[in-house]
């Protein structure tokens, strides 16, 4: 598919139609796949661009002078490069390869949190998936400091007023995600960011659930450090990347040494190597890296102003379908949202909602989606999720209310 076929709106069937395992029929049904927010399925164009470094690149990186070895280094570079102009880094030396956003908070709480203390304080928002809470709980236990929740609106935006009244001349960190992966809501970021500078704090946004719905500046949002996952937007598994700005890298040790993050070692003393080789040990994931880069250029050439508009509108043609059923609630926001819906059906375990789904080609999530905070907070163990990508189409929007009605009938 050409840029100029998707200039003016997105053509959903044109775009499925690179993806290769969307032409899979479930269970005799037309596949439906609205499970996005966990992993979104890959294009041609990603599969051929990792197939190919396997074919013709493959070496290790960063080690040969041989010529494959140069070669499989100018693809990483070169990837590294896309993702700055991705993210809006002023330099690529800012950019830190990783397997995804798990990892990336995982070096960051470490990293960050070796200079923690007893009486700081960490701030993050009750609606954390535990990838961006489970770090920080862990860097405050190992150092004494504190964390802090800060508290919800109840369409499940932060209470920006009760997020000010936590934030002190010891908060330290504060990390939030840019989308949330249960409600769908669209966080302040640029707000909550400046706040927290305003008080001397780190500011982290994870971007897992923003990376292939919105455009990112990081210099505009004005955050220290942002995630992404390659996985969640069309890239293949077990990549990611995490802008840092270059003052932070340069002042944070390593959170796992071996090779490439050393300048020179003898056997009294190290010198670690400048960033971001520093922070990225061993060999990398080249050909998941070299694919991240394809699935960056994809996004690019379909627009992610196409693919918002495309993804709000069939977010708010489910919404309403959902909402008219007798018994189904859709908590967060009711417009304004990323394209994620978690909704309760009254009565109704999602897990038996979302099997029966299946049955009929439509694929969702059911459970906590690893933010049982929120769960609780919402006052149930578990919700049913819906969640849209630049393939999908009103089929699936309509597949989905359709699904879930009849679903109702059959459970209750």
């Amino acid at each position: 598919m050409t840029t100029a076929a998707v200039a003016t709106a997105l053509d959903p069937v044109a775009v499925a139609a690179e993806f290769p395992i969307l032409s899979r029929r479930v269970h005799g049904a037309r596949l439906a796949y609205l499970d996005n927010a966990a992993t979104t399925q890959k294009p041609r164009v990603v599969i051929d661009a990792v197939r190919r470094f396997y074919e013709e690149d493959n070496a290790a990186v960063h080690r040969a002078v041989h010529t494959l070895g140069g070669r499989a280094t100018d693809a990483v570079e070169s990837a590294r490069r896309a993702v700055a102009r991705f993210l809006h880094a002023e330099d690529s030396d800012e950019i830190v390869f990783v397997r995804g956003v798990t990892e990336a908070m995982n070096l960051l709480a470490f990293s960050l949190g070796a200079s923690l203390t007893t009486g700081d304080e960490v701030i993050v928002p009750l609606s954390e998936h535990h990838s961006n809470l489970l770090p920080w709980r862990e860097a405050c236990r190992r150092s004494g400091a504190t964390l802090r929740f800060a508290a919800l609106t109840d369409d499940g935006a932060i209470d920006l007023p009760a997020f000010d009244a936590l934030l002190t001349e010891r908060t330290r960190i504060v990390s939030l995600a840019h989308v949330t992966n249960v409600l769908g809501t669209i966080n302040p970021v640029r707000d909550v960011v400046a706040r927290a500078r305003a008080v001397g704090a780190i500011a982290i946004v994870d971007g897992a659930q923003s990376a292939c719905h919105l455009p990112i500046d990081v210099g505009r949002i004005g955050c220290d450090f942002y995630a992404i996952s390659g996985h969640k937007m069309y890239a293949p598994t077990g990549v990611g990347a995490v802008f840092g700005r270059r003052e932070r890298w340069k002042d944070m040790l390593p959170w796992q040494t071996g090779g490439s993050t050393v300048e020179r070692v003898t056997l009294d003393e190290v010198r670690w190597a400048d960033p971001p080789a520093r922070f990225e040990a061993g060999s990398p994931n080249a050909a998941g890296i070299v694919g991240l880069a394809a699935a960056i250029d994809w996004l690019r050439g379909v627009g992610l102003e196409c693919i918002a508009a495309h993804e709000s509108a069939l977010a708010q043609r489910a919404h309403e379908g959902l909402s008219a059923l007798p018994g189904v609630r859709v908590p967060g926001p009711g417009a304004g949202r990323a394209p994620v819906l978690a909704f309760i059906a009254e009565g109704v375990h999602p897990h038996d909602l979302a099997t029966l789904l299946d049955g009929v080609g439509v694929a969702v999530r059911a459970g906590h989606h690893c933010a049982q905070p929120l769960a609780d907070w919402l006052g149930v163990p578990a919700t049913t999720r819906a969640s849209f990508a630049a393939y999908n189409t009103a089929e699936d929007a309509d597949a989905l209310v359709a699904g879930v009605a009849r679903a109702l009938e059959m459970l209750r």
